[in-house]
């Protein structure tokens, strides 16, 4: 479903946020106070503006209020993260994801109204051990702690055999869910227990780290 959302900072993740949710499909508004930084922006969103996103009346002439969701990628100043954030809830962003840089910092920022806080560094410290750890994980995202989503090569022993054959799925002997299987440039959701797994399939998984860990040692 297209969402119309507003992402306020345009550094390295706001800009590949704003990037990735434009390319999806959704309406993009990005706002930064460099001009520089918007400029080069312009071409990969719906609207790019220079504003300070601690003006109240600026983000109200942007039309904020009719915005799904925002996006608060400022981290390194933090009284721009908290005003923004604060300043978006009060003019009825139903849903404001707040990005962190510290504990004490995304707490303040839960406290202030953020429905969602962040912490990008210590995600990708997670995504990169895991990928380091074993090295046949492509991807990696926690959900919980030991729990999470999986990016998987396809295990050399299940190749030409069927998900009920491999006893993938909630009542196997991994109780691991198959979310979608990736071959080639296709993408199949949600497969059924019959299909049919190929050399180099791609598996997306969630479940507990110590299940991955034992399908991982066949």
């Amino acid at each position: 479903m297209k969402k119309q959302v507003v992402v306020v900072g345009l550094g390295r993740f706001g800009s590949s946020v704003a990037r990735t949710l434009h390319a999806m499909g959704h309406d993009v508004l990005a706002i930064d106070s460099s001009e520089k930084v918007v400029e080069a922006m312009q071409p990969h969103v719906t609207y790019a503006v220079q504003a300070d996103a601690t003006n109240e009346a600026a983000l109200k002439e942007l039309g904020v209020s009719n915005f799904d969701l925002a996006v608060v990628a400022v981290a390194s100043d933090i009284q721009t993260s908290l005003i923004a954030t604060v300043l978006l809830k009060r003019l009825g962003v139903p849903y404001v994801i707040a990005r962190a840089q510290s504990e004490l910092h995304g707490s303040t920022l839960e406290k202030v109204g953020a429905d969602r806080v962040v912490f990008m560094e210590a995600e990708m410290g997670v995504r990169v051990a895991h990928s380091l750890a074993y090295l046949d994980i492509l991807d990696y995202m926690e959900l919980i702690p030991n729990f999470g989503i999986s990016k998987i090569r396809v295990p050399e022993s299940f190749s030409g055999r069927t998900l009920d054959d491999v006893e993938l799925g909630p009542e196997g002997k991994y109780g691991i869910n198959v979310l979608a299987v990736k071959r080639g440039n296709n993408i199949i959701i949600t497969p059924d227990r019959f299909e049919r797994l190929q050399k180099d399939d791609i598996l997306v998984l969630v479940g507990k780290d110590e299940q991955l860990e034992k399908l991982r040692s066949q």
